[in-house]
């Protein structure tokens, strides 16, 4: 990781995000003292788009029915 002054950064701020963009990072110092980090940014994820599976799939009657015993006690540690 490098390190550059504060007058270094601002002169050269296109520069060094270039380099974020290429997956370093970038410290800033003042007096000699680390004080920023330059690090770039996890992607963006696009909003869902809700309803672009309708009529793909159909949910059973029972769904929502109770589960068997059986499952249930596999669930709680209780099966044989």
């Amino acid at each position: 990781m490098e390190s550059f002054n504060i007058h270094q950064a601002k002169t050269n701020l296109s520069k060094l995000i270039e380099r974020v963009l290429q997956g370093e990072e970038i410290v800033i110092s003042k007096a000699g003292k680390p004080v920023a980090k330059l690090s770039g940014l996890a992607a963006a994820t696009r909003p869902r788009k809700l309803g672009c599976l309708k009529g793909e799939f159909e949910i059973p009657a029972d769904f929502d029915n109770p589960l068997p015993d059986a499952i249930l006690d596999a669930f709680e540690g209780l099966e044989e």
